[in-house]
């Protein structure tokens, strides 16, 4: 590579990694104090390849980040991440989400929290966000949130409720899922898998098809119960957050997201394209980000 093209691609690529613009914040009771955070924006393309890991401080404990997945998904949306932080000398565990209700869901996560010595990121994607939420309240040794296309609620909200107007799941149910009961079920509950065609089409839209189809065929079922459940903690107001927005994502929302993120005085990754699976197709991405949480983390 000539020293020109050198010169332009280190400049690229710190560019892609430096804060740009500034994200209004809005007022939220008990919120951190710290203000705005920015908005990094980043083309499809570029995938954030560079990360700011490691971290520049020596000496520093070097924090265990924990990765809980969403909905009709699993441990091993996580791989690309978990690969890419274990090159940089980080312990990164993805933990199995129960996908049962938000309540039991969130214990499961905590009591595993609690097992960790020394500070740590707790990363969540889709619905996997509201478990994280309410998870890390009372759990001191959580330093940082991130939320990968996800869900952040407030006391009382439920998850269903949050995915935006313009969401392909507010479509017909019956059109979206296949409804399947399961022993033990709270009454009315049931476990939802989603559809081949709104999996391929609206969940996994940036994968290459024959993945898609994967990936819709070893889903893992969700409770409905899951959606439903009203959020009873909020950790987001206490512990601050990063936010990682894909502008294609057509589950949760960018808009529905960026307002979530608003709320919570949270730095703004936005994605430039993906889609609610970008940690998948895109996890240099996504790692970026992490990355910028864990060398924030004191």
């Amino acid at each position: 590579m000539n020293r020109s093209r050198a010169g332009k691609t280190t400049r690229s690529v710190a560019a892609l990694t430096m804060v740009a613009a500034s994200v209004a914040a809005a007022p939220v009771a008990a919120a951190p104090t710290a203000g705005a955070r920015a908005t990094a924006t980043a083309p499809a393309s570029s995938a954030l390849t560079s990360t700011p890991l490691p971290c520049r401080s020596p000496g520093r404990t070097k924090p265990t980040v924990v990765l809980v997945h969403g909905a009709w998904a699993d441990t091993s949306s996580w791989n690309g991440e978990v690969d890419a932080l274990r090159r940089a000398g980080y312990v990164a565990r993805a933990i199995a989400n129960p996908l049962r209700g938000l309540g039991t869901d969130a214990a499961t996560v905590a009591d595993f929290l609690k097992t960790i010595s020394g500070p740590i990121v707790l990363v969540g994607h889709s619905y996997g966000g509201s478990v994280i939420t309410e998870a890390a309240a009372g759990v001191p040794g959580v330093k940082a949130l991130v939320y990968v296309d996800a869900a952040a609620p407030d006391v009382g909200e439920a998850t269903g409720r949050l995915s935006g107007p313009d969401s392909a799941l507010n479509a017909d149910p019956g059109s979206l899922y296949d409804k399947v009961p399961y022993p033990g079920a709270p009454q009315g509950a049931a476990d939802l898998y989603l559809k081949r065609d709104v999996f391929v089409r609206s969940f996994a839209s940036d994968l290459p098809r024959d993945t898609a189809l994967r990936l819709w065929a070893s889903q893992r079922a969700a409770s409905t119960s899951a959606f439903t459940t009203p959020a009873t903690a909020a950790a987001w107001k206490s512990i601050p957050s990063w936010y990682f927005i894909s502008t294609g994502d057509r589950i949760i929302t960018p808009s529905a997201e960026l307002s979530m993120a608003r709320r919570a005085h949270a730095r703004v990754s936005r994605f430039e394209g993906g889609s609610h699976l970008t940690l998948i197709s895109h996890p240099a991405a996504v790692t970026s980000l992490i990355g910028s949480a864990i060398c924030a983390t004191p």
